[in-house]
């Protein structure tokens, strides 16, 4: 009986994916949990692998095809992989059986002499909007040993970072894309030898390996050596070249150096000397310089555009606003701040404080934590906030998961990690997925009050700001206060103003005697 192999489970902010790349043929023998096919959407890459074992016996989405959440893209059934295999190979090419063995048995002795079976390490497939890709970083030499599903190079588009794995245990024999390389959709990129590794290694020590630290395609800027992919980036960072600390062979700049120096700051170029402003200044400036870069939107940027009018145009969404004292939680953190850091190993911020207050609060407030679904209003018995998390390639909304059951402590931990992962581009479909409520904190940039827009289906989010002094009445006298904004952007249809003003009101209470947080009063 055939098994079919299904898409994932998309959530409800991921309409549909696309096939990147079958890593078996019809007629390959697959094993349980084996990976078989790759699903890309606009925010992650997903992995679908093998239910049961078997052969595959038909792929009914080829590789470029738009799938939905949960389609059918091919079969597993039972049978013998190479008499598939075998056939369809003979129909396609109509030669004599005698000459195809022949033929395959000159590959076996081939494949026997150099180590073992080689394959092809190809560029993954672009969607059809993508007409081609730089190869930013080799992560593997010619003849050192990986594991399968190890990943090997980096391919950057104009809109994702596709990684290329292993195909199966080996090493490469021979790469034929350097690092800056433009490749196309399905470009080899190298050849790989299974079973290569250190002995394959020895083999090619004593002839030159076209391995990314050959620097073919390197440029020497001042005196150091600096790689394609890293130079892009000194270029977009405005770096100075001298200031990065190169880790690569002979001291090589490679792209991690780079990204390493930018999250630093170690390598801004120095300001110039006192009299460069009056040279600026007396330099005739040139008329008529009105420059324009045009540069494709990102499928990630699409989707945020496209939910974000979806939510306005569909939601009767209203924002109540409030401030909150931020002096108690200040002085709480200040106290106890390194103890909290030495028995947790982690910093004590202020949004672990805010998810559990806005977790009491959806409690209390089942509206809050509930959902629309077409003419049906869905309420969670659990609270499942998203954080939204801020990366280069746009805003995602990762989600902790029973909050009401986590510890200040275990939010912290998970929120540096969603942001950690979130800017490496590592966040998984599952981590994203659901959400009964959204905060997103405005003020680690600055802004001071803003208006958030509901991440549907959810239908309230909260919208945390700077933190500034403001002078204060307290007791009939004025005081400087440590004060924050807060916004409650809510979905009138499910929310009436009175609840939703409430509920804010209930955030506040809670945040200024964070004492109630614990007596849950």
């Amino acid at each position: 009986m055939a098994i079919e192999i299904k898409a994932p489970t998309f959530p409800e902010s991921v309409a549909e994916g696309s096939v990147a790349a079958w890593h078996k043929k019809p007629g390959d023998k697959v094993e349980r949990d084996e990976l078989i096919v790759e699903i890309e959407t606009d925010k992650v890459v997903l992995e679908v692998v093998a239910p049961e074992a078997g052969t595959l016996t038909d792929v009914m989405a080829e590789e470029g095809d738009t799938v939905a959440s949960d389609q059918v893209l091919g079969k597993i059934g039972e049978g013998s992989a190479s008499g598939g295999s075998d056939k369809k190979e003979e129909k396609s090419s109509g030669e004599p059986k005698a000459e195809k063995a022949d033929q395959q048995d000159e590959k076996k002795e081939e494949q026997k002499a150099s180590g073992g079976k080689q394959h092809d390490v190809k560029a993954p497939s672009f969607p059809e909007s993508i007409q081609e890709g730089t190869v930013a970083t080799w992560h593997k030499k010619v003849g050192e040993a990986v594991k399968r599903d190890e990943v090997l190079a980096d391919i950057e588009t104009d809109k994702v970072v596709l990684e290329v794995v292993a195909p199966a245990d080996g090493a490469l024999a021979e790469i034929k894309a350097e690092e800056g390389s433009q490749v196309e959709s399905e470009a080899i990129l190298a050849t790989f030898t299974e079973g290569g590794g250190s002995d394959y290694a020895s083999a090619t020590d004593n002839r030159p390996a076209a391995s990314a630290d050959d620097g073919a395609s390197d440029e020497k800027i001042g005196d150091k050596i600096v790689a394609p992919a890293a130079r892009k980036l000194i270029a977009e960072h405005d770096l100075d070249v001298a200031k990065i600390e190169g880790t690569g062979k002979g001291g090589r700049v490679l792209k991690e150096d780079v990204q390493k120096a930018v999250k630093d700051g170690s390598a801004k170029k120095a300001a110039k000397a006192s009299s460069a402003p009056a040279k600026a200044a007396t330099a005739p400036v040139a008329e008529g310089e009105r420059t324009e870069k045009r540069v494709p939107m990102t499928r990630l940027r699409q989707t945020i555009a496209k939910r974000l009018v979806q939510a306005q145009q569909t939601a009767a969404m209203l924002t109540t606003y409030n401030e909150v004292d931020m002096t108690e939680i200040m002085a709480l953190r200040a106290q106890y701040k390194d103890t909290f850091q030495k028995a947790h190993d982690i910093k004590l911020g202020f949004m672990g404080f805010f998810v559990k207050a806005a977790s009491e609060a959806l409690k209390r407030f089942p509206d809050v934590n509930a959902s629309i679904d077409g003419t049906d209003i869905v309420y969670h018995g659990y609270q499942d906030i998203g954080v939204a998390v801020s990366t280069d390639r746009g805003l995602v909304v990762p989600v902790l998961r029973d909050t009401d059951s986590m510890k200040i402590a275990d939010v912290e931990r998970k929120i540096v990690d969603f942001g950690k992962r979130g800017r490496d581009g590592k966040l998984g479909m599952d981590d994203m997925m659901g959400g009964t409520f959204t905060i997103t904190n405005g003020g680690t940039f600055g802004s001071l009050m803003s208006t958030p827009i509901i991440n549907p289906p959810q239908t309230a989010i909260l919208g945390m700001h700077k933190i500034q002094d403001r002078p204060m009445a307290v007791n009939g006298k004025v005081e400087i206060r440590p004060m924050m904004y807060l916004a409650l952007s809510y979905d009138h249809r499910m929310i009436d103003g009175k609840d939703a003003v409430r509920f804010l009101v209930t955030i506040k209470e809670l945040l200024e005697d964070p004492a109630r947080l614990l007596l849950d009063i």
